[in-house]
């Protein structure tokens, strides 16, 4: 669909959304642009780190700045693409993102009470702990660790994901039935191992450096990272990734259906009529 947009109109680069397409050597099973599709249309965020590296949302954010800059200088246009729900927070809304300590982190995860941490938590910042269930782990400990670490309030780093703020980005979301991204799904992944996507995985489990612990838990790479190891069947690999990729479907149509400045679109027409209600609604 961003194709068919960036095609109708002159002036669009595209900038990827997608926390995995970042990295190199993964292309297959992101389904990352093609490099004809590349030369056709430019693309940004594409191919910044090896599979190696921890890639954080920080740096992502960072990087996204100086690409749109670079597009708008240009005389150009920005149509960001993708799924990843924190990361296009961080691009549309300009979030403070705090920093990482994983030493803190590392100390507060060895105690096994959560609801023992978030008593600490309402002691040091009531506010953030007021904002999490009490047995929300994960939000728990990076509050924690965002307090301890820095020195301040993990609140005070802004309203949290709960508030959407103006934004200078029009924000638009393409629809379909469950049943049909169930489908589509299933399909893609068939499509995926057709193309060499198990040869991409068994390549990168070669790699010296290894994958880093976000690289590897990227949708399908974990499954077939299992099937080279020699753990799972293909045909069970490919059953266990479809299952996950359609519980996380659900989970991303729930991400963004909270957000009221999303306006959307039904996305089972025709793409080149859908992306010229897309550009009507930009140019408004």
């Amino acid at each position: 669909m961003a194709l068919e947009v960036a095609r109708a109109a002159s002036d669009v680069e595209i900038v990827s959304v997608d926390s995995m397409q970042v990295y190199r050597g993964m292309d297959v099973g992101t389904d990352k642009p093609t490099w004809p599709v590349r030369d056709e249309v430019p693309h940004h965020l594409l191919d910044l780190a090896d599979p190696s590296e921890e890639f954080t949302v920080t740096r992502f954010q960072a990087t996204f700045r100086e690409a749109v800059a670079g597009i708008e200088d240009r005389g150009n246009r920005a149509l960001l693409v993708g799924g990843t729900g924190l990361y296009l927070r961080a691009a549309v809304e300009d979030l403070e993102i705090p920093g990482r300590y994983p030493d803190i982190a590392a100390e507060l995860a060895s105690e096994r009470d959560t609801e023992a941490l978030h008593a600490r938590l309402r002691n040091v910042d009531p506010l953030a702990a007021s904002r999490m269930e009490p047995t929300n782990r994960r939000r728990v400990l990076r509050a924690l660790e965002v307090t301890v670490g820095s020195g301040r309030p993990f609140s005070s780093f802004g309203p949290g994901l709960d508030s959407h703020p103006p934004s200078p980005f029009r924000l638009i979301g393409l629809w379909l039935p469950r049943d049909t991204v169930a489908q589509r799904i299933a399909q893609r992944y068939e499509r995926q191992v057709a193309a060499g996507f198990v040869d991409e995985v068994r390549d990168l489990a070669a790699h010296p450096e290894g994958l880093s612990k976000t690289a590897r838990q990227a949708l399908g790479y974990r499954e077939l990272l299992a099937h080279v190891g020699g753990e799972l069947s293909l045909s069970d690999a490919l059953a266990l990734a479809v299952r996950r990729t359609r519980r996380f479907a659900r989970r991303q149509r729930a991400w963004f259906r909270r957000d009221p400045r999303i306006r959307w679109l039904a996305a089972g027409g025709e793409n080149l009529v859908i992306a010229q209600a897309v550009l009507r609604d930009w140019r408004t």
